[in-house]
């Protein structure tokens, strides 16, 4: 490859002109970005060598951030240590820039990735529809993206124009453009990227979770066909492996720990060294081995940073070494420039986030698989809103990181940007009917969603939570047959009764759809949000302690339960 500064040497004047004004256009402007023929490039980066004399012996960095979920700021953070919890402040842009940066200088070579849900999971991500996000995205120097399931939370445009205007490649192999009717486009981003360092080449292929348009609200997905990676990823492989002659493979996975582990011991992963996983928000401090890959993945809300280091020797990978690195806000000191940025874009809607809406007695956190105080103030709020309904439902959402610091009431002050952290996604409140034979089956399949003894059918969320019904079941049991009882409102559930439900409606779901439960009668959408059934609560309960109250058991697992991931040596903590 031509060393682009000789090139550029070589050129006429005028023309070096032109070409350098044309660049800092593109460059602030999103201009080749949006160019159409950007999705369907694999583009390659070269790093220069020592006086253009290749090395036959160095170290290469990889870090990976991953499911920051527009966490700006420095954070409480929850730690599982000697059997309970712990909470220590963790994360923040500039903190982790700063860190960034100090393993960068520690580096030969060194290459940032994040692997996904960028934008979405604050009130400031939602004011602005993520563009807040994006200068301070910039700012860190990421050399690789690939889009989270979270992405299409905006919709499909927005998406492309989101991840258009950042700076470093994308990569993903398993979205394409719909052009109606069944039909299947173009790739909407690059499928692979490679690295190349001395010589020696580093390939990556992306995955975004097929299961989006399930998993989240339809319609944030429309225009998008979403395919499974074992369809293509042994094409990709071959291409990089044998084609480029890649020292190294990748793969950049947004599907969740489950999925990744199931796909390191799929045949079409053959080939590939490690998988840079994300989604699930697991924190593996030592690589789990699959028969053909390694998996990690770097916990979440920008509280750690994961680095894995390859040796070569004569363009061979002779060693590897990973960790799971920490960021402990308290013990560094926050880049100034990011930290700049970060108040300019957050001053206008900084008064309305700070706002305080109510207070908790107890921590809020969401770490636990069956029940925990966000949630359980999420559904006692629905509950206290609509007291009439026999039971109200909330998804088994992962995102938000816990809140812990009293202020000086001695209590935990709950903000207006502490609701959106914890439901980002504003959605409209619906009721329905449905019958208790409808009501188990759903549970069956829900279950089945977490627990899936095949790891590759489990989706990305935890067990769905649930106020005014109770339930024990078998996590670890046979599909189908997981569900030990139900009560609804103290009775046991009839098959043949009717009751009433209540959740949040999913855009784009059919008009009988409540909370990926199918033909529910009676549905209605009500003058009330999730947002105005939470101020509402607060506003006349406040202080509250959501303290879980085992309205979910299971029989084979602990309440404490901290991953859905089991069979292999990994432990949350």
């Amino acid at each position: 490859m031509k060393n682009p500064k000789e090139t550029m040497s070589k050129m006429n004047p005028s023309k070096r002109e032109f070409l350098k004004k044309l660049g800092a256009l593109g460059a602030g402007t999103g201009l080749f970005a949006a160019s159409p023929l950007a999705s369907c490039d694999s583009p390659k980066k070269s790093v220069a060598t020592d006086a253009g004399i290749p090395k036959e012996k160095f170290k290469v960095t990889f870090l990976q951030t991953t499911d920051v979920h527009c966490q700006i700021h420095p954070h409480d953070e929850l730690y599982w240590e000697d059997g309970q919890t712990a909470f220590k402040k963790a994360g923040g842009y500039a903190n982790l820039h700063t860190f960034i940066q100090e393993e960068r200088a520690k580096s030969e070579y060194s290459f940032l990735m994040d692997t996904g849900d960028m934008f979405q999971g604050s009130m400031l991500s939602v004011k602005t529809e993520g563009k807040a996000i994006v200068p301070i995205l910039n700012a860190m120097s990421y050399d690789l993206y690939l889009p989270g399931n979270w992405e299409v939370v905006y919709n499909k445009g927005p998406m492309q124009q989101l991840m258009g205007a950042l700076h470093g490649s994308k990569v993903c192999a398993n979205m394409y453009h719909d052009l109606g009717d069944g039909k299947r486009g173009e790739l909407i981003f690059p499928p692979y990227f490679i690295w190349t360092v001395n010589g020696v080449k580093f390939g990556f292929v992306g995955y975004n979770d097929h299961l989006i348009p399930k998993r989240q609200s339809p319609g944030y997905s429309e225009g998008i066909i979403f395919t499974k990676p074992e369809e293509n990823l042994a094409y990709y492989v071959d291409v990089l492996k044998n084609q480029e002659q890649c020292a190294f493979v990748g793969i950049l996975s947004h599907t969740g720990l489950s999925q990744e582990i199931a796909l390191s011991n799929n045949p079409a992963c053959e080939g590939v060294d490690y998988i840079f996983g994300a989604d699930t928000h697991e924190r593996v401090r030592k690589p789990i081995q699959g028969k053909y890959a390694k998996v990690v993945q770097p916990g979440a809300f920008g509280s750690f940073l994961g680095k894995l280091v390859l040796e070569i020797d004569n363009g061979k990978i002779v060693g590897d070494e990973y960790a799971l690195l920490d960021i402990p806000a308290d013990k560094i000191k926050g880049s100034d420039r990011i930290a700049k940025i970060i108040d300019g874009v957050e001053a206008p809607y900084l008064e309305e986030i700070s706002e305080v809406v109510g207070y908790s007695t107890i921590p809020l956190y969401r770490y636990f698989v069956i029940e925990n105080p966000i949630d359980t103030m999420v559904t006692d709020a629905l509950r206290w809103n609509m007291p009439d309904v026999d039971f109200v439902l909330s998804n088994g959402f992962r995102f938000c990181p816990p809140l812990v610091t009293p202020d000086q009431t001695g209590n935990i002050p709950i903000t207006r940007g502490f609701i959106y952290d914890m439901l980002p996604v504003d959605s409209i409140v619906r009721r329905g009917e449905v019958t208790g034979q409808q009501l188990w089956d759903w549970m069956e399949k829900e279950l089945n969603n977490v627990f899936a003894e095949d790891a590759s059918k489990r989706f990305g969320g935890w067990v769905i939570k649930f106020n005014g019904m109770d339930v024990r079941f078998h996590a670890f049991g046979e599909e189908n047959k997981r569900v030990e009882s139900i009560m609804v409102k103290g009775a046991p559930l009839e098959m043949n009764k009717t009751y009433s439900i209540s959740a949040c409606e999913r855009e784009g779901d059919p008009a009988d759809v409540v909370c990926r439960m199918n033909n529910v009668k009676n549905v209605k959408n009500l003058d009330l949000t999730l947002h105005d059934v939470m101020l509402n609560y607060l506003a006349e309960n406040s202080p509250v302690t959501p303290s879980p109250r085992e309205a979910a058991v299971a029989l084979d697992a602990p309440a404490t339960l901290l991953t859905q991931v089991s069979g292999v040596d990994y432990e949350f903590r």
